[in-house]
């Protein structure tokens, strides 16, 4: 379980929300959490991908060379 204090003025906008919709707070912040975590995941991977390329231990094929393997 997970505790998290947030500012006022953001917790006045969740409540409001929440009883908007008749959905609880615990459900917004856990998908607002789910979706920022896979966009932090997403950038993680790919600044993976960059440091690779740029260092030479993964390359980059073109189309041609993508299909001719493809024939393999």
């Amino acid at each position: 379980m997970l505790s998290v204090r947030l500012p006022e003025d953001i917790e006045k906008r969740l409540d409001a929300l929440a009883n908007a919709t008749g959905r609880s707070k615990s459900y917004y912040v856990r998908a607002a959490v789910m979706a920022k975590l896979e966009d932090m995941e997403d950038i993680y991977m790919a600044e993976a991908v960059m440091e690779r390329l740029a260092s030479g231990e993964e390359k980059v094929l073109t189309s041609e060379e993508f299909w001719r393997g493809m024939d393999d």
